[in-house]
């Protein structure tokens, strides 16, 4: 499990005394455990008769909302990037860069340019799409098949370069 993995490494990073890697580890660990108290007051309230036990095994993330945790941790830091760069701050976009490299680390692989564009291309056979309204039936089609593996903006500018041909 992903979490177990960080949780490990970041065991790692507190004996080898690496502090950059730890607080990047502990701040996803904080996001994990942020999303799971969300999802534990949402069930509560949905069944309000179910044990407590019960509510905290229903209320661990799965590895797939792990991702998705991961993911946004990684969208924050590119959008971070770019206010950096426009504020001519490349120290501080550095350090975003390397956040990211930490945390792609447990994403899985990333998808290239041409195996996006060849799901995206599958993807508007299948929904018959013909013009860029639409996308939503086409991304709606894509999400699953990219979930994690794909920044949703690449996958969107891709989605309309090819409706636009």
């Amino acid at each position: 499990m992903i979490k177990n993995q960080i949780q490990t490494d970041a065991n790692d990073a507190l004996k080898s005394k690496n502090t950059f890697v730890l607080g990047v580890l502990r701040m996803v660990l904080a996001s994990f455990q942020a999303k799971e108290k969300e999802k534990h007051y949402k069930i509560s309230k949905e069944k309000p008769e179910i044990k407590e036990e019960d509510l905290v095994k229903q209320s661990e993330l799965s590895d797939v909302e792990l991702i998705d945790v991961l993911s946004s941790e990684v969208k924050k830091r590119k959008d971070a990037i770019a206010l950096y760069e426009k504020g001519a701050r490349p120290e501080l976009a550095e350090n975003e860069r390397k956040e990211i490299e930490i945390l792609q680390k447990y994403l899985p692989e990333q998808l290239s340019v041409e195996e996006i564009k060849k799901l995206v291309t599958e993807a508007i056979a299948t929904t018959s799409a013909k013009e860029i309204k639409d996308m939503g039936k086409i991304m709606a089609d894509l999400n699953p098949k990219i979930k994690g593996r794909a920044d949703g903006g690449e996958v969107s500018k891709i989605v309309k370069e090819l409706l636009a041909k």
